[in-house]
């Protein structure tokens, strides 16, 4: 299926009541440690915690749009869809079931729970929880809705480039946090469709990284995901994603970060730009850490996706040296 730069214009028309354009700063301590020029898009400061509001409110909006009804959706999640999707359907009636791994962050969980969706929260993986969703989905008739292989979630999250391009038309890079792909989707089509000179990176996991498995090996391939603090970009690919032609086609280049290096840009950010961030959040920001592209002399944006972390977990973490 075809998405397209009209489609997250719309998008961006869709949900401008209900979220926040969050800013787009400048980071000297990064651009210190890489001689470039480091903007942070801080979706962290997003209402929910994390991007993934933007595809929430357009894909509810768009089924309420099509449906005329008040429809029952169920989504999986690793934690920050899944909030999303509850504040939103919250807002827009949408009576909601979220399948998440028994592990998903307690912050998570409890915000998922506190706008009202029904959570069931007993699969042993995020993948269990994607499997368990779909089948219910088939049982009830309810519409499921992938955090990543949706066009209207995609083209949520695109909005994301449309206010970098606006703010920064001459940026040479933009990097992204990448799990299943959706936030990374949109963000290409809607770079490529603007400023095709961009280079658009997606950062994956040492532990968790289907997209360089998959795109060396020209198909979708099942990979072993190990243990992360970022939980959010775990796990494989849908063998129906639409993500994978989108990134095989417009994506400059994947690279890997290690779990030091999420902690050092955790507590890195928290200690320069007195931002809080998720695991998966900082992936962007690890990268540039661990020089995984040089940006020096050049413009580069980072997007830091979530800020939704355990206090436990975080105190730890700040208190490593």
């Amino acid at each position: 299926m075809s998405i397209t730069l009209d489609d997250i214009t719309v998008a961006r028309d869709r949900i401008t009541a209900y979220i926040r354009r969050t800013p787009l700063t400048p980071s000297p301590w990064l651009s210190e440690i890489t001689g470039g020029r480091i903007l942070l898009k801080t979706e962290c400061l997003q209402t929910t915690g994390s991007f993934k509001l933007r595809g929430a409110v357009n894909a509810l909006a768009a089924l309420l749009e099509r449906s005329g009804g008040a429809p029952r959706v169920v989504t999986a999640s690793a934690g920050n869809h899944g909030r999303a999707m509850a504040w939103a359907a919250e807002r827009l009636g949408v009576e909601l079931t979220v399948f998440t791994a028994h592990d998903a962050p307690k912050t998570k969980r409890d915000g998922i729970r506190r706008h009202g969706a029904d959570l069931r929260d007993a699969a042993p993986t995020y993948d269990d929880a994607e499997r368990l969703a779909k089948t219910f989905a088939t049982e009830t008739g309810a519409t499921y809705i992938s955090p990543y292989s949706h066009p209207d979630i995609i083209a949520g999250a695109g909005t994301i480039a449309l206010e970098v391009l606006e703010e920064t038309p001459d940026a040479n890079w933009i990097l992204v946090p990448t799990g299943g792909g959706g936030l990374l989707s949109g963000i290409a089509i809607a770079a490529k469709a603007t400023a095709p000179q961009m280079e658009v990176v997606g950062v994956e996991l040492e532990t968790s990284h289907p997209f360089r498995t998959s795109l060396a090996t020209g198909r979708i391939t099942e990979i072993v995901v190990g243990e992360s603090i970022a939980d959010g970009l775990s796990g494989n690919l849908d063998s129906t994603t639409i993500t994978f032609a989108i990134v095989e086609r417009l994506v400059n280049h994947t690279v890997v970060v290690s779990e030091g290096g999420l902690r050092q840009g955790i507590r890195g950010l928290v200690a320069n730009e007195q931002l809080i961030a998720e695991g998966a959040g900082i992936a962007a920001v690890a990268a540039l850490l661990e020089g995984a592209v040089n940006v020096a002399d050049q413009t580069a944006v980072a997007i830091v996706s979530g800020a939704n972390i355990d206090v436990e977990q975080l105190t730890e973490i700040l208190s490593e040296r």
